[in-house]
């Protein structure tokens, strides 16, 4: 077919006509989001004026939305007040739960940061791929506007989007409408935008997944912030003293300079310590004569003592926040020194949870650690934990493995980790047996299937 032969325009106008149009279109289209309105259309700027009838439309559905997110969250703390009551004085039930429900944020934060790793190399292949597109401007307003003249009508404005320009240009192929020195082009236009369209696919379907993940992940927080705050007005009952526990631990831990001093001194001079350091040495699990621990006992969340013996739970224990470790036992540390634990680099605003049971020797600042957790393992074995924003566990009080225990901040709190890792929030973990730090290495479960569970 020959297109021009039955234009009432001379070809020269119509060219000339075309290209301009189609290039404001395909300007438009080049720059079209994942997430843009779909019916996006070309125009002029408009005077400043009333709001549009869609304007209104459009303000009016998110007002609507707010207050509907609204409701929903003053029913969602109303269903957690009368959860939390129905527990009463149960004791086991209210660490189940917790235990229950950090497990559940820990795993939505995992599947959000597994969503944001697969999100970045399909945002980098849009860019690029628009970069390319964006930069054979002219070539690709050339093949548009030879589809204009054949079908001898302006195309529709659905060209706005990277999809109906690509239906337009495979339909064109079809047809035999693009004229042959310009059918390879118009196929390798194809294909760019078929590639862009499948892409814009995955992104949106990966983006919605993400955004309901965020949802999920704002209600169980909600929830597991009433029950660590239940958690410990229970506690708060049970010693009345710990609030002036507390600040003279920090005001010992002022005396000393050492992590092996502040323990000794906690377990020493810091009545609700030293009574959890004497019930681990009493209490603590003994080692089964067969080397291997029954795993039993981890389902009795009203236990007051370690399920198993720290020493027999090698390979078992899951690390305390999902993250990614950026230094290991006995590698540099920077300064001259080896590391003397390990160091996860983790979301701002994660949960922390306990690697084991064990009793709370220290919760508080300390000197260059930030936030710190110590925990007696019982058995000789403290853990260490430092790095976090907020600690939700008090001196004295016996936690179970797995249970929420704190949160990360927005950005580092050890002071050895600044200098490389500044902006993200870094959790440092110390294993220590009667006093000296000890690889950790052997007690991390090697996969998911092997860890234990409160």
């Amino acid at each position: 077919m020959q297109p021009a032969r039955n234009n009432p325009q001379p070809y020269g106008v119509a060219r000339r006509d075309a290209l301009a149009r189609l290039s404001a279109i395909f300007v438009s289209a080049s720059f079209v989001s994942v997430g843009a309105p779909a019916t996006a259309q070309v125009a002029l700027p408009a005077p400043q004026a009333a709001a549009s009838p869609d304007a209104i439309k459009q303000r009016e559905q998110e007002l609507e939305a707010t207050r509907a997110q609204q409701k929903s969250s003053t029913e969602l703390q109303q269903q957690f007040k009368a959860e939390i009551a129905a527990i009463g004085q149960d004791r086991a039930k209210l660490n189940a739960q917790l235990i229950d429900v950090a497990a559940q944020v820990r795993t939505i934060e995992s599947r959000i940061g597994d969503a944001e790793t697969r999100l970045r190399p399909l945002d980098a292949r849009e860019q690029e791929i628009r970069g390319s597109l964006d930069s054979r401007r002219a070539e690709v307003v050339e093949v548009l506007a030879a589809l204009q003249r054949a079908g001898r009508r302006t195309p529709p404005a659905l060209l706005v989007r990277p999809e109906d320009a690509l239906q337009s240009l495979r339909t064109a192929i079809l047809l035999g409408s693009v004229v042959p020195e310009l059918r390879a082009r118009a196929e390798v236009l194809a294909k760019d935008l078929g590639e862009l369209v499948a892409l814009r696919k995955a992104i949106g379907a990966e983006r919605d997944r993400l955004a309901a993940d965020r949802d999920h992940l704002r209600d169980d927080q909600t929830r597991l912030a009433a029950l660590v705050d239940e958690r410990q007005r229970k506690q708060s009952g049970i010693e009345k003293d710990l609030e002036s526990e507390g600040s003279r631990a920090i005001a010992l831990s002022k005396q000393v300079d050492s992590l092996q001093g502040l323990i000794s001194k906690m377990e020493q001079d810091v009545r609700s310590a030293a009574k959890a350091a004497a019930t681990a040495t009493l209490q603590g699990a003994p080692n089964p004569a067969d080397g291997k621990p029954n795993l039993n006992g981890l389902k009795n969340p009203s236990r007051l003592s370690p399920a198993i013996a720290f020493a027999s739970a090698k390979g078992l224990l899951a690390l305390p926040v999902n993250g990614v470790k950026i230094r290991d036992f006995g590698g540099s540390d920077g300064a001259g020194g080896v590391e003397k634990g390990i160091s996860l680099a983790a979301r701002a605003g994660a949960q922390v949870t306990t690697p084991c049971d064990g009793w709370v020797v220290y919760a508080g600042p300390f000197r260059s650690y930030g936030q710190l957790l110590i925990l007696n393992a019982g058995g000789g074995y403290h853990v260490l934990i430092a790095g976090m924003g907020r600690i939700s566990v008090n001196i004295g009080q016996f936690v179970l493995t797995g249970e929420p225990v704190a949160t990360m901040g927005t950005t580092s709190q050890v002071a050895s980790i600044l200098a490389t890792s500044a902006s993200q929030p870094v959790l440092y973990i110390e294993f220590r047996k009667d006093g000296t730090p000890i690889d950790p290495g052997p007690w991390w479960a090697a996969n998911e299937g092997e860890k234990v569970r409160g």
